[in-house]
């Protein structure tokens, strides 16, 4: 899928919408004060997906969209070891930077995993007008690619584009990265980019 510059722009400004709601919840969780932007936003067909996942052993959490739309698609949070290990510290004041993804580490991705996928999916039903639930999670600590395989496996049949936002957290400590991936089924992409070229018809 190319995106025309338009619908770039849009995109980008809900993905900085959902970034700013999730940065406030982010900053209550851990107690200093947060910074989420979303420097790139890329539109791509699911069969090169594979090129944009790296083999790095990452924590994925997966939430099905829910709402308006029903089984509307996926929608993932993948926050490689370092980040998920930095952030559970920041958020229990420890500094063990040189250890495998624990039980609190699970517990922290899932938290923040909640909290991102909430913000952004707030962010489409103050922008566009379409209401997205998020289920409940489900949790991969495996190499990103092996996640995402299994994840692809189950929707290949109904979804044919991605949407990859790729976001950058800043607090006192120093950046840490992640990425949000949309993979909406035919119909919800279809209503998100309607609703997108009607929002950004004013600045055609």
């Amino acid at each position: 899928m190319e995106l025309d510059p338009i619908h770039k722009d849009a995109l980008a400004e809900f993905g900085n919408i959902g970034a700013a709601h999730a940065a406030t919840s982010l900053s209550q969780m851990l107690m200093s004060p947060v910074e989420m932007t979303v420097p790139e936003v890329l539109a791509i067909d699911i069969a090169e997906l594979h090129n944009y996942i790296s083999n790095e052993i990452s924590a994925v959490v997966v939430f099905q969209i829910q709402g308006e739309i029903a089984d509307g698609g996926y929608v993932v949070v993948s926050m490689p070891r370092e980040t998920i290990i930095q952030l559970t510290n920041q958020m229990l004041g420890t500094t063990d930077t040189d250890r495998e993804i624990n039980e609190m580490d699970q517990s922290a991705a899932i938290e923040i995993g909640n909290i991102m996928i909430s913000a952004f999916l707030d962010a489409t039903a103050e922008l566009l007008g379409i209401v997205m639930l998020p289920s409940p999670p489900a949790l991969a600590i495996d190499m990103a690619h092996a996640a995402f395989e299994s994840i692809v496996a189950q929707v290949a049949s109904d979804v044919n584009d991605v949407l990859i936002f790729n976001t950058e957290l800043t607090s006192e400590a120093p950046p840490v990265y992640g990425s949000i991936f949309m993979l909406p089924n035919v119909e919800l992409t279809q209503q998100l980019f309607t609703m997108l070229e009607r929002l950004m018809e004013p600045l055609a």
